[in-house]
This record gives C-alpha cells, sequence and structure tokens, in this order.
C-alpha cells in the first residue's frame, strides 16, 4: 500500500485510495495541458508571445492581444479541449463495459448516427438557393440526436434477456456501417455547397467555434464527468464479467444501460461542437491504461485529459502548419489513429 495515500473528507466516512503515480501523471498531463493551451492562444497568422498570453488571461494584456485571443483562438481552444475530454471519457467507458479495447463510440457506430443526423439536417433545411431555412445554431441539436438515437438503437437490437456485451459491438459495427452508407446516400443527394459543408464537418473540425458553444459544452461535460467519477466503481465491477459483477451485488444490466446512456452522452455533445473526430476515444484509453493502469478512477482524468491535449495538438497543426488553409483536426487523428488501430488488431488477433 505504500504507492498509495488514503484521502478523507472530513468526517463524513467518505474517503478515497490515491494512486502516488497515477496522481503524478495527472499532474504532468495537467500541466501539459495548460502549456498547450497556452502555446495555442499565441499561435497563429498573428504570434503572441507565451508572457503576453498569460498577462491577457489576467487582463492586463494589450486590447489588441486581447481582441485576438479571447474572441478569436480561446472559443475554438476550449471546444477542441473539451471535445477530446468527452471523446475519451466515452472511449474509456466503453472499453471497461464492452471489456473489448477495440471499443469507442467511433466502432459502435455513435458518431455515425450523429453524422446522418447533420448530412439529413442540411439537406432537408435547405432550399433550392442552397440557403438554409432555420438556424444553423440547430446544427449540434441535431447532432446530439443523431448520437443519442443511435446508442439507444444500437442497445435495444442487442437486447435479449439483457443486453450482451459481444451483440453491443457487433451490431453496433453493423450499424456504423448503415451509418456511413446513409450518409454517403444523403451526401450525394443533398445540396453541393451544404454538402461539401457537412463533409468538413464529419472529418472533425472546430473551426467557428464561439463563446455560445463553449457555455454549452463546458458545463455539459463537467456535469457528465462528475457522474462518471461517481460511477467509477460501477464500471470497475463491469470489467469482471457479467457473472462475477452479479454475485459481487451490481444490477448488471441497469448499470449497463445507464453507463452507455452516459457514455453516449459524452460522445453526442463533443460530436455536436466538434464534428466526428476520430480514434480519440480509442487511442487515449489505452494511453492511459500503460500509464496508470485499468482501474477506473485513475483511468477517467488521464485518459481525458490525454484526450483533450490529442484534439487540441491535432487542430493546432490544423490551423498553422498549411496555413492559410485550415485542415481538419479528424485528419491528424486518424493519420495516428488508423495504424494504432492496425496495431491493436494484430496484437489481439489470437485472442
Amino acid at each position: 500500500m505504500k504507492n498509495y495515500r488514503t484521502l478523507r473528507i472530513g468526517k463524513s466516512g467518505v474517503s478515497f485510495l490515491i494512486g502516488k503515480k497515477a496522481l503524478l501523471s495527472f499532474i504532468i498531463l495537467l500541466l501539459a495541458t495548460a502549456l498547450a493551451v497556452v502555446l495555442s492562444a499565441g499561435i497563429g497568422e498573428r504570434f503572441i508571445s507565451p508572457g503576453t498570453v498569460l498577462r491577457t488571461f489576467f487582463g492586463a494584456g494589450d486590447p489588441a492581444d486581447e481582441l485576438i485571443i479571447m474572441s478569436f483562438r480561446m472559443p475554438r481552444i476550449l471546444v477542441a479541449l473539451f471535445a477530446g475530454i468527452c471523446l475519451a471519457a466515452a472511449g474509456s467507458i466503453l472499453q471497461g463495459l464492452i471489456r473489448n479495447p477495440l471499443a469507442s463510440p467511433d466502432v459502435i457506430g455513435v458518431t455515425g448516427g450523429a453524422s446522418v443526423a447533420v448530412v439529413l439536417f442540411l439537406m432537408l433545411f435547405s432550399n433550392s438557393s442552397n440557403a438554409l431555412t432555420v438556424s444553423l445554431g440547430w446544427l449540434p441539436v441535431a447532432a446530439f440526436i443523431g448520437a443519442a438515437l443511435a446508442g439507444m438503437l444500437v442497445y435495444v437490437l442487442s437486447y435479449k434477456n439483457g443486453a450482451s456485451t459481444f451483440r453491443l459491438i457487433l451490431i453496433g459495427i453493423g450499424f456504423s456501417m448503415l451509418a456511413q452508407s446513409l450518409t454517403t446516400l444523403f451526401m450525394i443527394k443533398g445540396p453541393i455547397y451544404r454538402m461539401s459543408q457537412a463533409n468538413v464537418w464529419i472529418t472533425g473540425s472546430v473551426y467557428g467555434s464561439n463563446w455560445q458553444d463553449v457555455h454549452i459544452l463546458l458545463p455539459s461535460a463537467l456535469i457528465l464527468l462528475v457522474i462518471c467519477a461517481a460511477a467509477a466503481r460501477s464500471i470497475n465491477i463491469q470489467t469482471l464479467g457479467e457473472e462475477l459483477a452479479t454475485g459481487a451485488g451490481s444490477a448488471v444490466q441497469q448499470n449497463r444501460f445507464l453507463l452507455l446512456l452516459l457514455s453516449t452522452g459524452f460522445a453526442g455533445i463533443a460530436v455536436a461542437f466538434s464534428g466526428t473526430v476520430g480514434f480519440v476515444g480509442l487511442m487515449a484509453p489505452h494511453i492511459a491504461r500503460r500509464l496508470v493502469g485499468s482501474s477506473f478512477g485513475a483511468l477517467l482524468p488521464v485518459a481525458s485529459l490525454i484526450g483533450g491535449l490529442l484534439v487540441l495538438t491535432a487542430d493546432l497543426i490544423g490551423r498553422t502548419l498549411f496555413s492559410p488553409v485550415e485542415v481538419p483536426a479528424g485528419v491528424f487523428t486518424a493519420a495516428i489513429g488508423a495504424p494504432y488501430f492496425i496495431y491493436l488488431l494484430y496484437k489481439s488477433r489470437n485472442q
């Protein structure tokens, strides 16, 4: 037990067992995230030094720098960061729930459902002049509804005397393929201009993010993270398998449904504001597991920070490396994630 410390909250009887390695990993990642935010806020067509960025954060910067940082760059940075956090949390829950290292919101069709909803939204609400007949602000709502419906549909179709994790993953993969087909069909049938806009969103981009997006995404993500932390014990028990979890007194099917709902919520709000940034929900939990092990209480915060760093770094590269052309963040996460996915398939070929 020398590698763990007990944290007690007053005299309430509530206590936590904190791993020293996990705490150190979390602190290092937190500092790396803060550094990435400062650097990302300063890098662009106009470079602003890190010192100036920090002064601007504390209200002592130049008005011109403050306009660039706070109005144009920070909303995009925060949306990228919290979208990555949500995708990583969703992937962590799914991998623990399904007990499959290849599980992620992309694989089981949740992000595919969001893509179908977005393309359908742009197709149905465009007139003959390619103008939208409703506000574009409803696009995140459509994406969230699509992701939620996809998650519920996969759960219902996999339910037979309980939702088997094996059926969940198989039906999820099938639904993901169906969603890709429907997305392609609707893009062919829809207006060219709007479908090109949808294609950028599907690739995964936080271009055009504003403070209104942040005000919705940030509190939603924090609330879900608190709920997820409270459910850490249930997720740890789920990883033991159905029989052992039942023997430990866990309401397996009820918890399975609630955890899937929680994962869908994370994925839904992430893709609603950042598009379908691929492979983050797959990679971040694996990297975190190598750092802190598989206990969900340590895995969740570390994986979340890794996911946020991945998307934030991908967006920074996308908007600066090929300037003035902006490349969606999803291009870079896919470039890393696809080979990693193949590696995982190869590694688990005999399992």
